[in-house]
């Protein structure tokens, strides 16, 4: 039999005895720490002597960070399979992707039927299996939008609703012996998981034979299907160089619970190892982490070096043809179609990650944190995408003066929802799904920033990944033309794996929300602009207008008062509440975390196309400034138009102190739209902007750079592209030019298609 190029792997099987309970789970800590790859357990619900394997499983996560996790094998007559795969979902993203799923078709009749099973007979549990597979990857699948139902014979879903979906792309491998059973491993499967001490002579190698043929009459490479093989301790180094160069086995788990045996098996392991990697060298057999079926590698894009990733990047990339490339179709407000993400987990894998880049520079390049981006292009069609969500480090590192430290792909509701014990907010947007990376390094106009500034005002450092691989840390001592560049341009300059912030101490809020008669739109604008400036800076907020309804315009506003004192609350919201006629209030003390709660969701990105957006920012709304935005939207060209404020603390900082200029604006406006009446109708209203926000905007070009950049910011963050990726190898979101160029545009290019 072939060596199918599996990586090389060892685990333990792990029995879950009821009469030490803490021991499997000990066991479990010892082979994370012996290096093992996975851990696994028996599963026979109705032995008394026995711990449910689940809840075993679920605790061993807790006490393990690396080790995979797997039954061997867990009992399907006894696990409704739709209840099953949410459990393995589950446990799957709260370990962060390290769940695997074993499963048997029965076996044990007796005490399963006396358990409230059923009993089947052979072909039945392998009908039974097969059906629960669709059930299972069905739940699976939330990038299907329709109704999950199964008809079978053992197991019906009729309706169900799909998700969640695991965190990675959970293996499925099946306890079997018979040929029936063989079969359907070949043709459904991930993996082959028997024991040694079960199998005749021979076995193996026909198992093999009928896996294989019946993958191949599936339409799939045999070598999608992994070979596992439980085996005792006493299993010597030849016997597994064997068993792994001849039969293909690439995972050996060794059974037993004896801490010595598992000592003696770990030091074998790294034997193996080495000697099967002799082995491949010698006869030419390359390595394969994940292994595509024909009808997936068909969807391969040509000029994408596919096979030639790193391999700290192979496993885990994910191609058009892959089950969890549905993810990467939309974002919060765009489509996409990439043609390769790379997901890395470190900051060594950025690096790997960007080397490919570099490769393909020909390629669009986006990077993903968590794809709220309305001009971050984080998600582009045929191009190369790195997703730095695993990068989703939130430390506190000293409570007492605010400083922490978080990643990337960290979600700012979940920020909120850690400082929270500690008092301590970052005002960060006004939407709790937006990740760290892409705000933190444009600006942050959030709930606090007339009382604490935007987000990147409380950067103290920065890590930075460069274009050519280097890994700087930017801070005012460090790099101080790099930090001065990430504060409001960081897209431009390479990939942040890491910020060092200091958080402000925050309490108990008042969140309002309003809803006012704005049908005299230009006055109901004077008004707001002038309530706004004056309030007292603990008030920050937005209003947001759209299209009339039967002739009146309704004006939504959301506003955070800090401040956990009522009558304070009240006396700093009258002034804004008597701008125009009330038509609703509702007004609560609460957290910040659970504002930003509020405004966030865990439901599926579903954008499609490319949104339309323009902003700007303006010093006061002016009586023409107001009559624009009426007018732009009586003419019916945008559906949703925000003003948020600014101004307060954002203005106490010098323009000149970091990339993001428009310090003097006392206001944020954004405007979604359709068409080329909403282009012209927005120029209307630039004469009285003072320049643009970069994270609302998606006209693309050197006039929307020039807008957003003054004449001298514009030149130095030109002349440090030039220092720090001369190649503009980042260009894809509000690109800098690393060319000197001067004057305006003198063309209008509108947004992308």
């Amino acid at each position: 039999m072939p060596d199918y190029g599996h990586p090389l792997r060892f685990g333990t099987f792990v029995t879950p005895t009821a009469a030490s309970p803490q021991r499997p789970v000990e066991l479990a800590v010892l082979s994370e720490s012996l290096g093992f790859d996975l851990v696994t357990f028996q599963d026979h619900p109705y032995q008394p002597a026995f711990l449910d394997t689940w809840t075993l499983m679920s605790y061993a996560a807790a006490r393990t960070s690396r080790i995979q996790l797997s039954g061997n094998v867990l009992n399907l007559p006894l696990r409704p399979p739709a209840v099953l795969a949410k459990s393995v979902a589950s446990l799957d993203l709260l370990s962060g992707g390290r769940v695997a799923l074993g499963l048997g078709a029965g076996g044990f009749w007796d005490a399963i039927e006396a358990y409230g099973g059923t009993r089947l007979e052979p072909g039945e549990a392998v009908d039974a299996l097969e059906e629960a597979l669709r059930v299972i990857r069905g739940v699976w699948d939330t990038s299907d939008r329709s109704v999950l139902a199964v008809d079978g014979v053992h197991h019906r879903v009729h309706g169900a609703k799909r998700g969640p979906a695991p965190a990675h792309e959970v293996p499925i491998w099946l306890g079997a012996l018979k040929p029936r059973m063989l079969r359907l491993i070949g043709r459904a499967a991930d993996g082959w998981l028997p024991s040694l001490p079960y199998l005749q002579p021979g076995d193996l190698e026909r198992g093999m034979q009928v896996i294989d043929a019946a993958a191949r009459e599936a339409g799939r490479d045999p070598a999608e299907v992994v070979r596992l093989l439980n085996v005792t301790p006493d299993t010597g180094a030849d016997e597994l160089v064997r068993l792994a160069v001849e039969d293909g086995v690439s995972t050996f788990i060794v059974m037993g619970d004896d801490e010595g045996g598992l000592q003696r098996f770990a030091s074998v392991a790294e034997e193996v190892r080495s000697r099967v990697g002799e082995a491949r060298s010698a006869s030419g057999v390359r390595e394969r982490g994940r292994v595509r079926g024909p009808s997936a590698l068909a969807r391969r894009l040509p000029g994408i070096g596919y096979d030639e990733l790193p391999a700290s990047l192979a496993e885990r990339a994910v191609e058009p043809g892959d089950p969890g490339y549905a993810r990467y179709r939309s974002s919060y407000l765009r489509g996409g179609a990439p043609g390769l993400v790379l997901r890395p987990r470190d900051v060594a894998e950025v690096r790997d990650a960007l080397a490919v880049a570099r490769a393909h520079r020909e390629l669009p390049l986006g990077i993903l944190s968590a794809g709220h981006g309305i001009s971050g292009r984080s998600l582009n069609r045929g191009g190369l995408v790195i997703d730095v969500s695993a990068l989703d480090g939130i430390e506190v590192l000293d409570a007492e003066t605010g400083r922490v430290r978080l990643g990337p792909g960290a979600r700012w509701a979940d920020v909120a929802r850690t400082l929270a014990p500690y008092g301590l907010a970052i005002s960060s947007g006004d939407y709790g799904g937006v990740g760290v990376g892409g705000l933190a390094t444009a600006g942050g106009v959030g709930w606090f920033a007339r009382s604490h500034g935007l987000t990147i005002d409380h950067l103290t450092a920065v890590e930075v990944v460069l274009a050519d691989g280097r890994v700087v840390r930017a801070s005012a001592e460090e790099e101080p033309d790099l930090f001065w560049a990430v504060r409001g341009a960081g897209a431009n300059f390479g990939i942040a794996t890491s910020f060092e912030l200091t958080a402000a101490r925050v309490g108990t809020v008042a969140f309002a929300q309003l809803a006012f008669d704005a049908s005299d739109t230009p006055a109901f604008l004077g008004r707001w602009g002038a309530a706004l400036e004056a309030a007292d800076r603990s008030v920050t907020g937005q209003v947001i207008l759209g299209a009339r309804r039967g002739g009146q315009r309704i004006a939504q506003a959301m506003l955070v008062v800090e401040s956990d004192d009522p009558d304070t609350v009240v006396a700093r919201l009258q002034p804004v509440a008597d701008v125009a006629p009330l038509l609703q209030q509702n007004v609560v003390l609460t957290t910040y975390d659970q504002v930003m709660t509020l405004f966030s969701s865990d439901e599926p990105q579903q954008g499609q196309g490319e949104p339309r957006a323009h902003s700007g920012l303006a010093d006061h709304l002016s009586p023409a400034l107001a009559a624009e935005v009426a007018g732009l939207l009586d003419e019916g060209v945008s559906y949703f138009f925000s003003i948020r404020a600014v101004g307060g603390a954002v203005a106490d900082v010098p323009s000149s102190a970091t990339a993001y200029a428009g310090r003097s604006a006392a206001f944020s406006l954004a405007a979604f739209g359709a068409g080329s009446g909403f282009d012209a109708a927005w120029e209307r209203l630039v004469p009285h902007l003072s320049g643009s926000y970069l994270s609302f905007e998606t006209g693309t070009g050197p006039l929307w750079v020039e807008r957003a950049f003054p004449p001298a910011h514009l030149a130095r963050l030109r002349a440090l592209k030039r220092r720090y990726d001369p190649t503009a190898l980042f260009r894809d979101n509000f690109a800098i030019s690393p060319a000197e160029e001067v004057g305006a545009t003198a063309a209008l290019e509108g947004p992308a298609a």
